[in-house]
């Protein structure tokens, strides 16, 4: 059995480390290294691994604070200099906590208790995102604007529009759009599929937020959005399908 890995660290030195680590544990893939949490955080929400070595001590997000954005199946593995957010990892239900310098006999000791846990719990089906998967879709996301967090609730989203490595989010009752670094492929994977409809290759609109349409144009307020060719057929599928949940 092989279990997935990602280690976040700001400093250098130890991500080296670690990665020699895990290339020489037999049952580690390493899938990426990172040295901040912002970075990591898409990558995480939308594709989790087994386990996370992770640096607490870091800018702009902590790596406490990363834990409790991900995905339950990630277990953490925190590593870092600083013994005292010890209590606080039990909180976060942590694997493991490793205080540097880190071993790598200690290191093994920690990834080989996730590995047991793994083998332990039984197989689950792969879970495929369908339309019919209202009940488990996301209700919100969080994005990085202007150097925070912040946690938008779909519900209120209007459109989304896409600017070459970034996408402004158009937040009903909010005169301004909430910019921030991200591509729009990424963006619209984590959509639901049954709220959300890309019509144009820099724009995504939410259904039930649909006004009206004028002549190949979606309406909102004094903004219209133009359907392209190259996403009408899909469009008008998305709308034959879902045209009782237009409000």
């Amino acid at each position: 059995m092989k279990l997935s890995c990602v280690i976040i660290d700001d400093e250098p030195l130890a991500v080296r480390l670690l990665v020699s680590y895990a290339e020489k544990t037999p049952f580690l893939n390493l899938v990426a290294t990172y040295s901040n949490a912002i970075d990591a955080l898409s990558a995480l929400t939308n594709n989790p691994v087994d386990i996370l070595f992770l640096d607490i001590q870091m800018p702009e997000l902590s790596g406490m604070e990363l834990s409790r954005m991900l995905p339950k199946s990630t277990r953490v593995v925190f590593t870092t200099a600083f013994s005292q957010y010890a209590v606080e990892s039990y909180l976060v239900d942590a694997a493991n906590y490793l205080l540097k310098p880190i071993d790598y006999t200690h290191f093994l000791q920690a990834a080989n208790k996730v590995l047991q846990a793994q083998q332990q719990t039984p197989p689950t089906q792969p879970i495929q995102r369908t339309l019919q998967e209202e009940s488990t879709s996301p209700n919100s996301i969080i994005v990085k604007t202007e150097y925070k967090l912040r946690q938008i609730e779909l519900a209120d989203i209007l459109y989304i529009e896409g600017l070459k490595d970034y996408v402004k989010i158009f937040i009903q009752d909010e005169i301004h759009p909430v910019l921030t670094l991200m591509k729009m492929s990424d963006l619209e994977n984590t959509l639901p599929l049954d709220r959300f409809i890309r019509v144009h290759r820099s724009f995504i609109v939410q259904l039930n937020k649909i006004g009206f349409i004028d002549r190949n144009r979606i309406v909102f307020g004094k903004t219209y959005i133009p359907i392209s060719n190259g996403y009408r057929k899909s469009f008008d599928a998305f709308i034959s399908k879902h045209a009782l949940l237009v409000k």
